[in-house]
């Protein structure tokens, strides 16, 4: 009888045992205790232990510092001066040449146009005693001219047909003109034109406005654009035209 219960006795006993273990298994247990001086690799992964402090993966790794490339619009040169602009500065015109109101004590009555070549001036006489004055350009030695003329014909932009005699002289000079140039900004005609009696003479604007005030033509008399459009509107066809 003893033989048979000593048996079931230890049976009772693991099975008492295997239950307190299983117990202790939902037990609460001791918090882990690691000294901070350690510094392996496992005990980093124990989590918020206490008395250690555990260190990100950012602040773990080393930092990397990475160059941003510039977009295409962003990149920089060296510094390059860029070349200056050449320039052509033109001779400015003499403010004596401009447009004013002068006194006249001519012979010449109202509407008569009276141009002296020697000052380089053009009178428009007016009323009172009074005259509109403009400078001009007038014949280079050897085209001088005097005479009296009537208004026959005015142009808007007029076009140019150089006389024969002229495009041989300049091109003995080795330059050669057209025999034919539409009105327009590169026509030494300019904006307007009054033309004189039968000849080949003309009142008449220029591309070259620096000219004003010299002797500077083939016996035209130049005026600059702007001031031959004001005398183009001013006088008709049929207006005297004095040349002294």
């Amino acid at each position: 009888m003893k033989t048979f219960l000593f048996p079931l006795f230890g049976a009772a006993a693991v099975l008492a045992a295997g239950a307190a273990n299983a117990n202790d298994r939902y037990a609460e247990r001791p918090p882990v205790v690691v000294s901070p001086d350690l510094s392996a690799p496992w005990v980093l992964q124990l989590g918020h232990a206490p008395g250690i402090v555990r260190q990100s993966r950012q602040e773990a790794q080393p930092q990397r510092r990475y160059r941003r490339l510039a977009e295409p619009d962003q990149l920089r040169t060296a510094a390059v001066q860029a070349p200056a602009k050449r320039m052509v500065m033109r001779p400015q015109i003499d403010p004596i040449y401009l447009p004013q109101e002068v006194a006249y004590d001519g012979p010449q009555k109202p509407g008569t146009i009276v141009i002296d070549t020697r000052e380089n001036f053009l009178y428009l006489v007016g009323k009172n005693g009074k005259a509109r004055r403009y400078g001009v350009g007038t014949g280079k030695p050897g085209f001088e001219w005097s005479g009296t003329h009537k208004i026959t014909n005015k142009r808007v932009w007029p076009d140019w047909r150089p006389p024969a005699v002229m495009i041989a002289r300049e091109a003995a000079k080795g330059r050669y003109l057209p025999t034919y140039l539409a009105g327009g900004m590169e026509n030494p005609l300019g904006a307007r034109a009054l033309y004189l009696g039968s000849t080949e003479y003309r009142i008449h604007g220029t591309n070259q406005p620096w000219t004003i005030g010299g002797a500077v033509s083939s016996g035209c008399i130049r005026m600059r654009n702007e001031d031959v459009v004001e005398l183009y509107e001013r006088v008709n066809v049929g207006t005297t035209v004095v040349v002294m």
